[in-house]
């Protein structure tokens, strides 16, 4: 950069704009903070809900509770909404809450590092530098698609393309497609693309647990009411809630209990699936919870259609030929990676070099940590939403967001507290502490204990990524900052000596 010439600097930037990127500045403008910006890769808000265009493409939490407590939406047309609603509900946020000046969009974060001395984050842009008191990542786990690398993919003669990337320019209609995965997004899919396809074959590693997804038209009348009566929006939400904070237990302390649901996903299955070897062939052989339960009512119809084939997973490709782990061969036109994202090896964290001039992912190489699931160690002022082991296995996301966003609003309070140029640092052994007590917590969990590969767990078989624990327990540990579990970073008055570290003072 040229002498002279300076770095526009913002209080916060915000990394990211779907649910967690738009849920931090909303409760920034809140707090009476506005200067900020959401830095966006893409031409639109949305984040998961604006990549995925996938058909079928729904969410799996009920519509009244996959949605922020201080903007709720009495007029969602579906017990489960599908992303056309769920985008727009985005949409109006941004609006609603007056978020359009603060976004910034086709400005791609290409590198974050920390400057010691000035106790600012250097941010490099797409469109541009800048530079940052606080930066907020909510670049979201399923953002960045993962391909399994397959002997002879490169060779493959056809259309090639991730579920999170789809081509609507390509025609499936009349074609040979391969479907590789047995994911949310795979079950979604399959019903709807075997309805054009000429032959369609599923390339099934591992079958998944799948129960009857519960979703109706939520009726005018309902809807009139919710938004006549705010109070019975919020009562649905509470009881939505509710039902599955009793749950919690199941998953975390008591696997055995699963037991009833597996019976009851067995019989969902046989309803649709009458022949006996495609019955074998679809009954997961693991605790049901272990993976991600899924919910469907038409992907064992479709399983069960005369042009569909399941087959073991993809092995390896020889031109156009596929072959599957089971020795079965199938030719194709057109593959479709249904196979999720990079969740245990965040690609932000490639691009964030901290305060010891190693990057996130190098201090992550071990297995991801953070304390209370927002801030690591040697890397100030840098607060990740959804963070390392804040994922759920049977509740709404939008709950841990807006507990960490509680956690964030606080952390920034404390930093106002503390006067001056000041920066807080989570201690290395505030860290290890509270990620040990969550790696010994999950250990009896259903995710851990129940004999399946998921991902959950990343390369060292830890997992990283879901919390052993109820909602309303993390809604506690992440009310308060606690300073006793940061050094307190302040700027030398010399010139060029860069920052002295103090103790957290206090504890709450």
């Amino acid at each position: 950069m040229a002498a002279g010439l300076a770095r526009e600097h913002v209080r916060v930037a915000v990394i990211g704009s779907g649910f967690g990127g738009l849920g931090a500045a909303v409760r920034l403008r809140r707090a009476g903070i506005t200067d900020f910006v959401v830095l966006e890769r893409a031409d639109a808000v949305g984040g998961t809900w604006r990549d995925n265009s996938y058909p079928g493409c729904a969410c799996d939490v009920p519509s009244h509770l996959y949605s922020f407590s201080f903007a709720p939406n009495p007029d969602w047309p579906r017990a489960f909404s599908g992303r056309r609603h769920i985008r727009a509900y985005l949409e109006r946020i941004a609006d609603t809450f007056g978020l359009r000046p603060h976004l910034r969009f086709d400005a791609e974060v290409l590198a974050l590092r920390w400057d010691g001395a000035a106790l600012h984050w250097e941010v490099e842009t797409a469109r541009g530098p800048l530079t940052a008191d606080v930066v907020v990542s909510a670049t979201g786990p399923l953002s960045d698609p993962r391909i399994p690398d397959i002997p002879g993919l490169d060779g493959f003669p056809g259309k090639v393309f991730h579920s999170a990337r789809w081509d609507h320019g390509y025609d499936l209609r009349g074609k040979r497609v391969a479907m590789v995965g047995t994911g949310a997004s795979a079950i979604q899919i399959v019903p709807e693309i075997q309805k054009e396809v000429r032959r369609l074959t599923l390339f099934q590693r591992t079958p998944p647990w799948v129960l009857p997804r519960m979703d109706r038209r939520i009726t005018g009348a309902e809807r009139w009411l919710h938004s006549r009566l705010p109070a019975s929006g919020a009562l649905r939400r509470g009881l939505l809630w509710g039902i599955r904070e009793l749950q919690v237990g199941a998953f975390t302390k008591r696997p055995a209990e699963l037991g009833f649901v597996e019976r009851l996903a067995g019989a969902h299955m046989r309803r649709a699936i009458k022949d006996p070897v495609l019955q074998a062939r679809l009954t997961p052989r693991y605790r049901i919870g272990c993976k991600r339960i899924l919910l469907s009512n038409d992907y064992y119809p479709a399983l069960a259609r005369p042009h569909v084939d399941v087959v073991g997973g993809l092995k390896e490709i020889h031109g156009s030929t596929l072959v599957g782990s089971d020795g079965t061969e199938t030719e194709a036109d057109a593959i479709i990676f249904g196979t999720g994202f990079r969740v245990t090896d965040l690609p932000i964290a490639h691009r964030v070099t901290g305060s010891k001039g190693t990057t996130l992912a190098e201090e992550w190489k071990g297995g991801m940590e953070a304390l209370r699931g927002t801030t690591a160690a040697g890397f100030p002022n840098f607060l990740t939403i959804i963070g390392p082991n804040t994922g759920l296995g049977n509740s709404s996301m939008i709950l841990m967001i807006e507990a960490q966003l509680t956690y964030l609003t606080d952390y920034l309070r404390q930093l106002d507290a503390l006067g001056g140029k000041a920066a807080l640092d989570a201690r290395p052994s505030a860290v290890r502490a509270y990620n040990d007590m969550i790696q010994e917590r999950m250990k009896r969990t259903v995710w851990n204990s129940g004999g399946c590969e998921s991902w959950y767990l990343d390369g060292n078989g830890r997992n990283t990524t879901l919390w052993p624990g109820s909602t309303g327990e993390f809604k506690r540990v992440t009310r308060h900052v606690r300073l006793a579990e940061y050094q307190v970073l302040r700027q030398r008055t010399e010139a060029g000596q860069g920052a002295e570290s103090t103790a957290g003072r206090g504890s709450r």
